[in-house]
């Protein structure tokens, strides 16, 4: 969380764990925020009991209508002294208005993953965001998961691999501290944990000349590519013809193996982006967090226009003619 004042000037930052609703809750949610809110507060020398003129909460997990109400009822009923005004999206929106003045395409790939186009009108269409049972392709726990599946489809022959299994068994054995790979059930079933799946994919990027991984990754990347393209057909065409082309936000930890995932990207834009009108596009990564465009957001919704220094708060990792 951050807390900017009127005139655009930083005053605070303050932390927190998790504020995914669906993974702890809503009333550990509601607290975990309102905690921040305070701690955020202090640091920047204000009284916790005056509430902010706005707060923005840009979310993982909070992409619905009816989960976005539950949020903002309940901090308002539960903590008022938290905020005059509340505005709630998922952490998609908060990405974009970090990186981007005018709209675009952000892409979630970390624990897991996400895809939003936000129109300069600030109309929306998403793909992906169901979490880890119906989605999160291209993620880090979807990586992971995926690196042990082919392992185990190949060790029961049921799907021969066509690349040599043994780095991603090594590499499981170690990070899981197992010595079979039956013992693994206990992760993926009575001590189930996402984050810690997902870190196994951290563990095998470390390896980026073995072949399986290679094809992991470049999977991924196919996939994150056809996320793009799911998103192009309700896109407003100034946004393809821009300077830089097609602007992407690239959030998450997925992203700092792009060498790996770039041969699947391209591959797909070239074959399908072209005839959806995508020439060019340009990927960016935030150099500071999401709460930035949250609070900007926020300040919009109470008709105040912030000043957010776009360039200063983003990198170029790639961009590529189609």
């Amino acid at each position: 969380m951050v807390i900017i004042r009127s005139d655009g000037k930083l005053m605070a930052w303050s932390e927190s764990g998790c504020t995914n609703q669906w993974l702890i809750g809503l009333d550990e949610c509601l607290k975990r925020i309102n905690t921040m809110t305070e701690d955020a507060k202090q640091k920047a020398g204000l009284d916790v009991k005056i509430p902010l003129k706005g707060l923005g909460l840009s979310l993982s997990g909070g992409d619905e209508t009816a989960s976005q109400i539950q949020l903002k009822e309940g901090l308002s009923k539960n903590y008022p002294n938290a905020a005059e005004s509340i505005l709630v999206a998922s952490d998609t929106f908060g990405s974009l208005a970090t990186g981007l003045s005018n709209g675009g395409v952000v892409m979630i790939a970390g624990t897991g993953s996400n895809c939003q186009l936000i129109n300069p009108d600030e109309s929306t269409h998403r793909c992906g965001g169901w979490g880890h049972l119906l989605g999160d392709e291209a993620s880090a726990y979807w990586i992971g998961q995926k690196a042990i599946k082919l392992y185990f489809d190949h060790e029961d022959n049921l799907i021969p691999c066509a690349y040599d299994t043994t780095f991603v068994r090594d590499a499981m054995l170690k990070y899981f501290k197992i010595k079979t790979r039956g013992e693994i059930l206990d992760h993926f079933y009575a001590k189930f944990e996402k984050a810690f799946i997902a870190g196994f994919c951290k563990e095998i990027a470390q390896e980026p000349k073995d072949a399986l991984v290679c094809h992991i990754f470049k999977e991924a990347g196919k996939i994150m590519a056809l996320h793009i393209i799911a998103v192009t057909p309700k896109m407003d065409k100034v946004l393809l013809n821009g300077k830089g082309g097609l602007h992407i936000v690239c959030v998450g930890s997925v992203f700092k193996s792009w060498s790996l995932l770039q041969p699947g990207f391209m591959e797909v834009l070239k074959e399908q982006g072209s005839q959806l009108g995508i020439k060019e596009v340009t990927l960016i990564s935030l150099k500071t967090s999401g709460a930035v465009g949250a609070a900007s957001l926020s300040a919009k919704a109470i008709k105040h226009s912030l000043h957010i220094d776009y360039a200063a708060n983003s990198d170029v990792i790639f961009n590529s003619q189609v």
